[in-house]
């Protein structure tokens, strides 16, 4: 139903809005050598980082969670607590745990908050204290790191990478198809 309108026709596909992220604004940026500052990978990494965090529902609330202040639960019995909590977005939250790990504490933060909290990189550098136009290095060292914890690589390896064709019988070995109720030697 992707799509629908109330009356069932198809309506217009959901835009998404590539200026509501700063990736998506830093995307379409070149350097001073017409080069895109980011790379495909690396946005890809982020939006799929940013995408994650979405599912995992840990983005901070902004409003009071008037359930949670009913005895057992309410009247739908259910506590509000974790355990309300899907598989999917529990499994989305140990994905991002997962890469914020392998990028490390020191440049976690960072994308943590321009991918996921959406934040400027001026914001970022003027609440760190770092020195300007220091943000966007640190940030794409930052996603390089991620890409490649998801496995993202800018040149596809092919069969060297995988280490070629892989079977149980030796090097030499064909298999031959017979067909059933064949007489042997035929």
């Amino acid at each position: 139903m992707k799509g629908r309108s109330a009356r069932g026709r198809a309506g217009p596909a959901p835009q998404i809005n590539a200026e509501e992220s700063p990736l998506g604004w830093l995307a379409k940026r070149r350097d001073k050598a017409g080069r895109p500052i980011l790379s495909d990978i690396q946005f890809a990494a982020g939006e799929r980082l940013r995408a994650d965090f979405t599912r995992g529902q840990m983005m901070p609330r902004m409003s009071v969670d008037l359930s949670l202040g009913l005895p057992s639960g309410g009247r739908s019995g259910r506590s509000g607590g974790a355990q309300d909590i899907s598989d999917s977005a529990l499994s989305a939250r140990d994905r991002v745990n997962r890469a914020l790990g392998a990028v490390g504490p020191d440049l976690s933060g960072v994308l943590i908050d321009v991918c996921c909290f959406l934040k400027g990189l001026e914001l970022v550098e003027r609440e760190r204290g770092w020195p300007a136009r220091s943000g966007k290095v640190v940030l794409l060292i930052a996603l390089s790191r991620l890409a490649e914890h998801y496995g993202y690589r800018s040149v596809a390896r092919g069969p060297e990478r995988s280490g070629g064709p892989k079977h149980w019988g030796s090097e030499d070995y064909r298999p031959c198809i017979s067909t059933p109720n064949a007489e042997p030697g035929a």
